[in-house]
């Protein structure tokens, strides 16, 4: 790895839990994570010294939890406040190039922003999808399996189309509606190379119920916005970055090693660098 000095800002509030986790695989990929209150970055109730801002760093992920106790909608809460407080250097640091990153809370957070599917100009804008309540109608926690399909993100553009990993899923509101006519809307996002992901069965083909965990139309796991730069995903690559966190790490062979989130977060750092 040639990774020295990317500096990642993971951005946490009441309620996030995923941050540790993610920032222990991106200090293993040899990045320099740092786990940010949002209240740095508003400059509200926080020394000088504690003080960060967005173009401080060279790469932004929102992570899973229940971000404000996922009060009203799922990141609901949190999108407004980042809104409010850091609407326009957030667009700013979206269109200049940045990677923006969205780990399910983070995804949902993001989709209530409009950043995801986004638009072509990089700016916020109305919700034009929703991660809502599973079909199952309870949280839903265990290995699951995406496809890659070949997309516009440039983080995986030496992936070969058809390559699966396993990511655990854990979310009770997961399943991506898209507003309006959303099999057009569907159809649109396919033809600009927007679906990140999809769910599929262990042997690659389409999912369902339970490999499907939440009932998404289409089994849409994740989207990036027109630019690439921003992504979002609901199941946890970092819950699968080591090999001693994968389901049958004591039946193939020792626990050391790495699995599939792994390859998929130091893409993502790659890509973070030639951009940054």
């Amino acid at each position: 790895m040639a990774r020295r000095n990317l500096s990642v800002a993971i951005l946490s509030i009441e309620g996030t839990n995923n941050d540790e986790e993610l920032a222990v695989a991106l200090r293993t990929l040899r990045a320099r994570p740092e786990i940010v209150h949002l209240k740095q970055l508003e400059g509200r109730d926080v020394t000088p010294g504690e003080r960060r801002r967005l173009f401080d760093f060279d790469a932004l992920f929102l992570p899973g939890g229940f971000s404000a106790g996922d009060y009203v909608r799922a990141g609901a809460i949190l999108a407004a406040r980042l809104r409010a407080s850091l609407g326009p250097e957030l667009e700013q640091y979206v269109r200049s190039g940045h990677v923006v990153g969205g780990i399910c809370n983070g995804f949902q957070v993001l989709t209530e922003l409009g950043l995801l599917p986004g638009r072509s100009d990089g700016r916020l804008a109305s919700p034009d999808a929703v991660l809502t309540t599973n079909l199952s109608g309870r949280y839903e926690c265990r290995p699951t399996f995406v496809g890659w399909e070949g997309g516009n993100f440039p983080a995986l553009a030496g992936t070969p189309p058809g390559t699966r990993f396993l990511f655990p899923s854990g979310h009770a509101e997961g399943r991506l509606i898209l507003g309006g006519d959303a099999e057009r809307r569907r159809r649109e996002l396919e033809a600009s190379g927007q679906i990140l992901f999809r769910w599929v069965a262990p042997d690659g083909s389409p999912a369902t119920y339970p490999w499907n965990p939440n009932g998404s139309e289409g089994n849409l796991a994740g989207l990036t916005n027109p630019g690439g730069n921003v992504f979002g995903l609901m199941p946890h690559p970092e819950r699968a970055f080591f090999r001693a966190q994968l389901p049958d790490w004591t039946r193939s062979g020792p626990p050391d090693g790495f699995g599939d989130g792994h390859a998929f977060l130091d893409a993502v750092l790659s890509y973070a660098e030639r951009t940054g």
